[in-house]
């Protein structure tokens, strides 16, 4: 048997706002909103997700309220990669614009990555570019 990583849940302060902050970040699409949690996948993944095995769809974001606000670094973060043909320099700008900010956890000036943190404060990384 297989299991399927179903979702990513986070946590927020307001649930809503920071499921739109990512939905925007990522193109993704809300496919479930309430007052206990809001759920983002792929665009493709409603249409695709019914044509592969139940192991193999991909899995989504979910955002739930919490009262507390987020206070030490993420153990588990989320890495993005723009895809060679894309300006990566212009997606990091994209993003701070949406409202990310600039991150130190203690990566030297020689990674070929960037931290950044959402608006609630939620360290990902925008990775060098890839083709794969």
């Amino acid at each position: 048997m297989a299991l399927r990583w179903y979702s990513t849940v986070v946590e927020s302060t307001d649930h809503r706002a920071l499921a739109a902050w990512w939905e925007e970040a990522l193109g993704w699409t809300t496919v479930f909103a309430s007052d206990e949690e809001v759920a983002l996948v792929p665009p493709w993944a409603e249409e695709l997700g019914k044509t592969l095995p139940f192991e193999r769809v991909p899995p989504g974001l979910v955002f739930v309220p919490v009262e507390h606000t987020k206070t030490t670094k993420n153990r588990l973060h989320i890495d993005l990669a723009p895809h060679t043909s894309d300006d990566r320099d212009a997606e990091i700008a994209r993003l701070l614009a949406l409202g990310a900010t600039r991150v130190d956890v203690g990566q030297g000036p020689e990674v070929t990555w960037d931290v950044l943190a959402d608006p609630e404060g939620n360290e990902f990384c925008v990775l060098s570019s890839r083709d794969e």
